[in-house]
């Protein structure tokens, strides 16, 4: 008898269109991540990644169908639903003005955690992320990798069982880019789903076991990533999407 992997993500017959725009970005689109997954979401500029993510976090709310984390219904029981996930988003999400301590403070609370557990996590979160030698400057003063950890930090300050992350990588040097992954890889190994877009696809190849390819707000190809890159002949995660979405400059509008 098959066991079946409990789901962390359920996209059912989801259908969205932005206001004032009469062509849908999405029509009965489905989605299903399982818990525990390491999964990697692809496409060029404007296919519609962002919108989906919005979706999946209740950023936005969809026309038809459903979005279910961890069995819940994203837009019911709000709060119950947006403590299941942490969204580590491109642009910075906090306050420059605060110190990283401050962030973490301001989102432990707004995350609904107590004093005694938000000081031991964001002891936990600076030692881990390197940030304890400047845990009371002001994040303005902070190069892009610093921030891109305070950003990381905050997205995890309450131990979300799905993270998701939007390019939490973009601009930072090698080191700290495998301080990031390596901690990302170790959070997945103690049972956070992740899910995950970037245009590093060196980097993705790494990290993510599972892919959907996706165009034109249409799932293009998804799978376990080496079957795929074995099914379609091709050596690497950005040959493949060349392949598959076209090599001609896209002008997202």
């Amino acid at each position: 008898m098959a066991v079946t992997t409990p789901l962390a993500i359920e996209v059912i017959n989801l259908g969205f269109r932005y206001p004032g725009n009469p062509d849908a970005a999405f029509s009965n689109l489905n989605l299903k991540i399982s818990k525990g997954e390491r999964f990697g979401l692809f496409g060029p500029n404007g296919a519609g990644k962002t919108t989906l993510i919005s979706l999946m976090t209740g950023l936005l709310s969809a026309d038809e169908g459903h979005v279910k984390l961890l069995g819940r219904e994203v837009g019911q029981n709000s709060n119950k639903v947006n403590r299941l996930f942490g969204f580590v988003p491109q642009d910075f999400s906090f306050y420059q003005e605060l110190s990283p301590v401050e962030n973490l403070q301001f989102f432990g609370a707004w995350s609904g955690l107590g004093r005694r557990t938000i000081r031991k996590r964001t002891e936990e979160l600076l030692h881990i992320l390197g940030l304890e030698e400047v845990k009371d400057k002001q994040v303005q003063k902070f190069s892009g990798g610093m921030k891109r950890r305070v950003n990381l930090a905050i997205g995890v300050i309450h131990n979300p069982a799905i993270l998701f992350l939007d390019e939490p990588t973009v601009g930072v040097d090698v080191q700290t880019r495998h301080a990031i992954i390596d901690y990302l890889l170790e959070l997945n190994k103690n049972g956070t789903t992740l899910v995950y877009t970037s245009h590093q696809l060196n980097e993705a190849e790494g990290l993510c076991r599972q892919v959907a390819l996706i165009d034109n707000e249409t799932i293009i190809a998804r799978g376990d990533l080496n079957q795929l890159l074995k099914h379609y002949q091709e050596e690497s995660l950005e040959h493949l999407f060349l392949r598959l979405t076209g090599k001609q400059y896209r002008n997202d509008v």
